[in-house]
């Protein structure tokens, strides 16, 4: 089954916005990096926004800009942002309720998925987009495109 892919090009866009030296970028520029639309970049830079965590800057050389030190942005908040999924998805039609592991199974399988989600949220609350933009420095790669 199919996932989003919105938290990971958000935090790309994030990233890239970190690394820009504080010049606002564009969406063409960021969706040429992530390699997708740059409708996708402009819908996941709205969703950023409307958490307060980009800003638009108007006019020529406008474009996105982080709307606070990327040292302040966890990932759990760029999650929270954009996914609006459960992460785990159950049954598409409830289980039948007759049966003994149809109509306990919901029940019994719930604390796990509560745990891991748990899990998964304070992993991203402990990384911030700061550290990932260090890390895409660090892996020697890194080079800004001319139009940057």
């Amino acid at each position: 089954m199919p996932t989003s892919t919105r938290f990971a090009v958000a935090v790309h866009a994030l990233a890239a916005l970190a690394v820009s030296g504080g010049k606002p970028l564009r969406s063409e520029d960021v969706a040429y990096s992530a390699n997708t639309s740059p409708v996708v970049i402009r819908g996941l830079l709205s969703r950023l926004s409307d958490a307060g965590l980009t800003r638009s800057q108007l006019g020529a050389g406008g474009g996105a800009l982080l709307a606070r030190a990327a040292e302040k942005i966890r990932l759990l908040d760029v999650y929270e942002a954009v996914e609006d999924t459960e992460l785990f998805s159950l049954h598409r039609t409830p289980p039948c309720e007759s049966c003994a592991v149809g109509g306990n199974i919901l029940e019994a399988i719930q604390p796990t998925l509560t745990l891991a989600r748990k899990a998964l949220e304070d992993e991203l609350a402990k990384v911030t987009v700061a550290d990932i933009a260090m890390e895409v420095e660090r892996l020697g790669k890194f080079k800004m495109p001319l139009e940057w």
